[in-house]
């Protein structure tokens, strides 16, 4: 017996999972069949090797079989300009402060070239950065103006940690900012939204994912720890 895995669309629940099964059942040599539309996979069982022409020619007109080429990347793969950044910012740290690792020092202009870092991208399309924005940041919804301002401010406390001008008023601006759009981006994750993250704003179609949370936060325990 031979197993085939194959990625369809067109499934939408369970009952759109039960029709496909039916459908390729019919095929006389299809002993199994599973299909799974969380994940557009489809399972076969069968005494031969299937091609897809054989198999669609079964499936009712709605569902299409995709090859590897149509499929969406992985999360991993899409998110891999943000984890490029984030060691290109890490390694830089380790080269000025490898002889005196002072963590004061370090947490400043991590902090510093993460806001210079990150505002560069949305200054590329303001207004794309601004229409992605405002999908889940509270305040950019509310507010519209704040979501043009928004890569300028990142800007001015990218400067201000660099020059480790970072006074109390400074780190409490940097968490209330992080902190409203860190209440957007779980808002959105629990709501399981399908959007664009825009910390890179929209020259780079980054999903929203965990990942997103987590640089947040990231910079959350940086800011409160220096404010402690």
């Amino acid at each position: 017996m031979k197993k085939q895995t194959f990625h369809i669309s067109g499934m939408t629940c369970s009952g759109c999972e039960q029709s496909v099964v039916d459908a390729l059942k019919q095929l006389k040599s299809v002993t199994k069949a599973e299909a799974n539309h969380k994940n557009g996979t489809l399972l076969i069982w069968s005494d031969t090797t299937l091609s897809a022409d054989t198999l669609l020619a079964a499936l009712p007109k709605k569902y299409a079989l995709l090859d590897d080429a149509m499929l969406p990347p992985s999360k991993v793969k899409q998110l891999y300009p943000l984890f490029l950044i984030f060691g290109f910012i890490i390694g830089t740290l380790l080269l000025i402060h490898i002889e005196h690792l002072d963590r004061t020092a370090m947490m400043h202009d991590f902090m510093g070239m993460f806001f210079i870092v990150f505002s560069f991208f949305k200054f590329l399309d303001l207004r794309g950065f601004q229409a992605s924005f405002k999908k889940y940041d509270p305040l950019a919804a509310a507010l519209p103006f704040y979501g043009w301002i928004y890569p300028f401010i990142e800007v001015f406390l990218g400067i201000c940690y660099i020059r480790d001008i970072v006074p109390s008023v400074l780190l409490i601006a940097t968490i209330a900012i992080l902190g409203v759009t860190t209440i957007g981006v779980v808002k959105s994750l629990l709501q399981k939204q399908n959007i664009q993250c825009a910390c890179l704003g929209s020259v780079l179609n980054l999903p929203m994912t965990e990942a997103t949370f987590i640089e947040n936060a990231i910079m959350l325990v940086m800011a409160g720890s220096l404010l402690a």
